[in-house]
């Protein structure tokens, strides 16, 4: 067999609409997958696109910082592009995929606890979007959610992120995550109780009136 290239276009539509998950969905992705193994450049796209989105999702949220998401994304795509004469199909593509993703996350996080922190604040620009005001205008539910995942420790929060927003069966977020599923169920349903303790809170909160 083949291996994939690895210089294949990493990059999806800026405005791609995110995709619903079903299994028809990860039956194709995974064809394109194995076919995309065997040297098929238009597979190669195909696989790429169809699970651009997913990717990037998972590990914005997963490293806590959106501004590094698109390099880790391309990071993940080129290590499963390379990885591909190993794909055999036992799980779907998405499922590899994600795993890949975790562990570039992890490897990105690492080679960053290694490096010598220059100030508290690495990104000022970052630092004041996290603390802008609810009531300022550009504040919308995505930033809302993501300010309120950033709050969950950090497994309950991968394990929401990968059932509820991407969609996985438990088991599925079980193998990505490499641990049982009934930690995973946990996880998720100690991550919802917080989150409505958190948007409780929110709401209790008097508004913050915008500048003139």
């Amino acid at each position: 067999m083949t291996p994939a290239p690895t210089h294949a276009r990493t990059c999806a539509p800026a405005h791609a609409p995110s995709p619903v998950r079903t299994a028809a969905s990860d039956e194709t992705a995974t064809r394109w997958a194995l076919a995309a193994r065997d040297g098929d450049p238009v597979a190669v796209e195909r696989f790429v696109h169809a699970l651009h989105l997913d990717v990037r999702r998972y590990v914005s949220y997963l490293s806590g910082d959106p501004q590094a998401a698109d390099d880790l994304t391309q990071e993940t795509f080129l290590r499963a592009l390379g990885s591909l004469h190993r794909f055999e199909g036992r799980s779907s593509a998405r499922t590899w995929l994600l795993s890949i993703a975790r562990r570039t996350v992890v490897d990105s996080l690492r080679h960053a606890a290694c490096r010598p922190r220059l100030s508290d604040t690495d990104d000022w620009l970052s630092a004041a979007e996290r603390v802008q005001p609810r009531s300022l205008p550009g504040f919308d539910d995505g930033i809302a959610l993501a300010e309120l995942l950033d709050a969950l420790p950090e497994e309950r929060r991968e394990a929401f992120v990968l059932t509820q927003l991407l969609g996985l069966p438990y088991a599925e977020a079980a193998q990505v995550s490499s641990c049982p599923i009934g930690t995973v169920r946990s996880r998720v349903a100690r991550a919802r109780t917080s989150l409505i303790g958190l948007l409780h809170a929110a709401e209790r909160q008097p508004p913050v009136p915008a500048p003139a």
